[in-house]
């Protein structure tokens, strides 16, 4: 009864994984990408409280944002005494275990196919509760993005799930996590697969598109349905203003570039101790807290003040730039915190500044500051993230204006080019993995494999076999019709050859004693016999074919097969791989 139980068991640990081995999955993938969605919203609202209720208990005035209500020596000692905690706590980390943020997410995408560990989530939500608690100039939704896949991965690791759905669900915990920072579905979607996954596929819409809607809906039903700004009816009132637009999205653009370079330079720093680089960190923002303390924090709601019209222009233009400016050195120190929310804040009172420059310029034609604080905040996380549909989806989604559209397109894409071709700077999460010395590969072949388990391909058609048998044991091998026979030898497997040369074998020595009225041998060596061996080496069930065609190159292997943990000590083999296989899928599937 029990050994009834154990195989059950065994067979549906295997054959639930297997279901999502290929790109074909979608129906599981949709429920997973759903079950994310509502795991990723419930986690956000848990870091958003934990954000929210310390700073409406220490600010003395109304919201959990009014940094400018604390008294000046207090401006100045909080965020020193932030970077000081912050300081000590990554000085006791690894180098490994400082890495948080959206360029985190990506590393683990590209390098250990999405697997995030419980640790780097809790001290993602640790280190972003403090950033913005003790007045950084941060956001909340790079954590998010770190949270979101972080729970997501979790969740397929516990499943033991194929890599190529845990990459899924990565996508869907970093679309989940925009959708309910800022309730804006689309635009989180387009996140996923613009900035992070780099990639645009069928089967992966499906279930990032229900992660976002689910994530949305769990955040409305406590914060409600309206987006994370308070945006007045806007409209482009002439024409007249395509030039002026223009003009914006060159000094957006040149700014974006300006932000990617400073953030690029502190890194030359890298090797200096952590807890000097915060506390520096620390003491640069000293300064821009006590004169601009609209930089401390998310500063949403300046951004809010900026949309409708209720700020100078000094006031724009100084808290914009020193916002660039502190922003990008701390967070080159070392800082961690994030940049989306400052992306956005810079773009607002940048765009807004701009705006009534050209309200000056042409007063009969103008549109209103929110209006160009809206341009001005897709200009500049479309530069600065190099995502341009991203940035125009949530330029859409926030105003909820289809007329944005136009001018929204014209400045998005007019900046995201001045940023990468007239200053050849990248996306600044692309730029930060540089700095550590890694790249993101994102070619069409690497990403095709990627996305299919080496489950979805293997040739289950085998038989393990001991290297030395007798000819009756051979004979009853081959009654199991297998197509591979795995030679084991004392350390595990150690070749491959196929079936019918073992057979071929046994038929010539049978003819060979016929004629000669002998006894066929005894005892048969597999390593000896005449046959087309192959040298081999394991890959594990959950890998994707191209972590196979790594493996390929790295152990010179001429074949790979298909391994499993069933028990402690104990691996079951599935199938095997051959390099001709996986050539041929990609071929068939590109054809």
């Amino acid at each position: 009864m029990n050994k009834f139980w154990h195989q059950l068991g065994e067979k549906l640990i295997t054959a639930f994984p297997r279901r999502f081995s290929g790109v074909d999955s979608l129906p599981q993938l949709a429920v997973l990408g759903l079950l994310s969605g509502l795991i990723t919203g419930a986690v956000i609202l848990i870091f958003r409280l934990a954000i929210e209720w310390p700073l409406e208990y220490i600010l003395p005035g109304e919201g959990s944002e009014a940094f400018e209500s604390l008294d000046i020596l207090t401006r100045g000692l909080l965020p020193l005494a932030g970077a000081l905690g912050l300081g000590l706590l990554l000085h006791r980390l690894t180098t490994h275990d400082r890495k948080v943020g959206v360029a985190h997410v990506m590393e683990r995408l590209n390098y250990h196919q999405g697997y995030i560990t419980m640790k780097s989530a809790v001290i993602q939500f640790i280190v972003g509760v403090t950033t913005v608690v003790t007045g950084q100039s941060a956001g909340r939704e790079g954590p998010a993005v770190h949270l979101g896949a972080a729970f997501s991965s979790l969740m397929g690791q516990w499943m033991r799930l194929p890599n190529n759905s845990i990459r899924t669900l990565v996508a869907c915990g970093c679309a989940a996590a925009i959708s309910a920072s800022f309730n804006t579905p689309i635009s989180g979607v387009i996140f996923a697969m613009e900035v992070v996954m780099m990639e645009y596929t069928i089967a992966g819409f499906t279930p990032i598109i229900l992660a976002a809607v689910s994530a949305a809906i769990v955040t409305q039903a406590v914060y409600g349905s309206e987006p994370a700004f308070s945006v007045p009816a806007l409209t482009m009132n002439s024409l007249l203003e395509i030039p002026w637009i223009l003009v914006i999205a060159i000094v957006i653009g040149i700014a974006a570039a300006l932000f990617i370079y400073l953030v690029d330079s502190m890194g030359r720093f890298n090797d200096r101790p952590v807890l000097l680089r915060v506390i520096i960190a620390g003491v640069l923002m000293v300064p821009a807290a006590v004169l601009v303390p609209e930089t401390m924090g998310i500063g949403y709601d300046t951004v809010n003040e900026t949309i409708n019209g209720e700020l100078g222009f000094w006031l724009l233009l100084s808290a914009g730039a020193a916002k660039l400016v502190i922003t990008a050195l701390t967070v080159g120190l070392g800082m961690p915190s994030s940049i989306i929310g400052p992306t956005l804040f810079m773009g607002a009172t940048l765009g807004g500044a701009m705006g009534l420059i050209g309200a000056g310029i042409i007063p009969g034609h103008a549109s209103s500051v929110g209006f160009y604080a809206m341009l001005g905040m897709g200009a500049m996380m479309g530069a600065v993230l190099q995502a341009p549909l991203a940035a125009l989806m949530a330029l859409m989604e926030l105003t909820r204006n289809p007329h944005i559209i136009l001018p929204g397109m014209l400045i998005i894409t007019t900046s995201t080019l001045i940023t990468s071709e007239a200053f050849g700077q990248k996306s600044l999460f692309l730029t930060v993995l540089k700095s550590q010395g890694l790249s993101y590969q994102s070619s069409p072949v690497i990403q095709a494999l990627r996305r299919v388990s080496v489950a979805a391909i293997m040739d289950k058609s085998i038989l393990r076999i001991e290297r030395h048998l007798t000819t009756e044991e051979a004979r009853k091998a081959l009654k199991a019709e297998p197509k591979w026979l795995v030679v084991e030898g004392s350390n595990g497997p150690t070749a491959l050859l196929p079936a019918v040369d073992l057979a071929r074998y046994l038929e010539d020595q049978g003819e060979v004693t016929a004629g000669k009225d002998e006894e066929q041998p005894k005892s048969i060596d597999l390593m000896e016999i005449p046959a087309n061996r192959r040298d081999i080496a394991p890959v594990q069930y959950q890998a994707t074919l191209e972590e196979a065609l790594q493996e390929f190159e790295t152990t010179s292997a001429e074949a790979l097969y298909v391994q499993r943990h069933v028990a402690p000590m104990i691996q079951r083999i599935y199938g095997i791989v051959l390099k001709s296989d996986i050539e041929s899928y990609y071929q068939y599937r590109r054809s």
